[in-house]
């Protein structure tokens, strides 16, 4: 594909996903008066920034050709030894959260090490480690929830500006611009794009096809490890089963987003436009009333029709 291709195939990447957000944006409005108030303006970023976080982790393995399914599982064990180092094993909160994301960041590394050294399906492996990891977060708990967390463990994900602005959206930002980063302005991320596009053409032109796959799955857990530490403040608890679903509202929002489920494209905005798709469904129709069952529904239909056209603009491109 040459350069001018390249760049309309990315206008239509991102187009696409930037016109579903704005006819849903526009139909909630109509729809619901209180929809463009600023409480729901903020309960939608609110909302927005556990998810957000995870899905940078999530787009850079997905663009590397591969998926993590147990990024779900891995805020919750980090979250889980968070909360139960601060309150039953008596460390101070700054060392129970540094524990707890690290890890995660090392259930990351070993998901990486699994399907590039030992060539299991990533599939499979973060599967695995999926399932793993909830044993743990149950082991962990006991099985209930954990309360008494204390004012340093909760104020970035429970508490906000007096303007309303959560400071877990500060968190989220953050995270979006060293994803963006590393993605647009270091040769990890072009390795990335590269791998996912072709790993076999990448390797034979001396791309490390296997520490780039260890990264991007060590990154996906590292952030997922910082969701953690956000989700709990946000709970002012931790449970064993806080991270369930997470995993595919996080490839909901990168897919959405524009990014190809099959590797090799994809951009930190897109991934951002993806996440308030999500963030403005769920808000909207919260507002209109509708059941959790019925958001589930219209996010499927709006999963199946991106990945559709995104499908055709394959097809056309290939022409």
């Amino acid at each position: 594909m040459n350069k001018n291709s390249s760049k309309i195939a990315e206008l239509l990447r991102n187009g696409s996903s930037i016109l579903i957000f704005l006819i849903l944006f526009i139909v909630m409005s109509i729809c619901s008066p209180n929809f463009l108030k600023w409480s729901s303006m903020m309960n939608i970023l609110r909302q927005s920034a556990v998810l957000g976080i995870l899905a940078v982790g999530q787009a850079l393995v997905i663009m590397a050709g591969g998926i993590d399914l147990s990024v779900g599982a891995m805020m919750a064990l980090g979250g889980c030894v968070m909360a139960v180092g601060q309150t039953q094993w008596g460390l101070p909160p700054a060392v129970a959260v540094i524990l707890g994301i690290a890890l995660s960041t090392l259930i990351g590394l070993l998901n990486g090490f699994l399907t590039a050294k030992v060539g299991l399906f990533d599939f499979i492996a973060t599967l695995g480690t999926q399932t793993a990891a909830n044993g743990l977060a149950l082991i962990v708990t006991g099985g209930l929830p954990i309360s008494g967390l204390s004012m340093g463990m909760i104020v970035v994900g429970g508490r906000a500006m007096p303007n309303g602005m959560p400071y877990s959206v500060f968190v989220l930002v953050v995270v979006l611009i060293v994803g963006w980063v590393l993605l647009e302005k270091t040769t990890f991320g072009r390795n990335v794009l590269a791998i996912g596009g072709n790993k076999e053409a990448a390797r034979v032109s001396g791309i490390n096809v296997d520490v780039t796959k260890i990264l991007a799955n060590t990154l996906s857990g590292l952030f997922a490890g910082i969701a953690a530490f956000v989700l709990v403040g946000r709970l002012n608890s931790a449970n064993a089963l806080m991270g369930t679903n997470y995993e595919l509202n996080a490839i909901a929002s990168v897919v959405i987003g524009g990014t190809s489920i099959n590797g090799g494209e994809g951009s930190m905005v897109g991934t951002l436009i993806g996440l308030l798709t999500i963030g403005t469904l769920n808000c909207g129709m919260d507002l209109l009333g509708f059941s959790t069952a019925w958001q589930k529904i219209t996010l499927g239909i709006v999963i199946v029709g991106v990945v559709t056209m995104d499908n055709f603009r394959r097809k056309n491109m290939a022409k």
